[in-house]
């Protein structure tokens, strides 16, 4: 199974996070290096699906005849997503990991990983 990409710059191709969140009714704001949901990190054509499918109560046949494809397709297009979320937790699962592996080498410091994995 093929992780998917995460969300990458338009200019430099790097991956993009979330660097501050605000409230507008009254103005506070966190800032930091916030990682994407993973749901935030599907491309826009499978956001939509998944809109389409909740709205349609997760029925097939309904979001086939929405889409204006066949219920093959439908499912088909669903098992990916599927794949796709899967592949990007098991993703942000090996970071944590590795981060820690990292700590009990002696490599970085409890710290620093605990940092990195609020960014996670």
């Amino acid at each position: 199974m093929e992780i998917p990409a995460p969300v990458q710059c338009q200019i430099c191709e790097g991956e993009l996070t979330v660097k501050r969140v605000a409230c507008h009714r009254c103005g506070c704001a966190l800032e930091g290096n916030f990682a994407l949901p993973l749901l935030a990190r599907l491309t826009r054509d499978e956001q939509k699906f998944i809109e389409i499918f909740v709205s349609l109560s997760g029925n097939l046949k309904n979001v086939a005849s929405t889409l204006g494809v066949s219920y093959p397709t439908v499912r088909n297009r669903l098992d990916n997503i599927i794949a796709s979320l899967d592949a990007l937790a098991e993703a942000d699962r090996v970071k944590r990991e590795e981060l820690i592996d990292s700590v009990e080498r002696g490599e970085i410091t409890p710290s620093v990983a605990a940092r990195l994995l609020e960014e996670a």
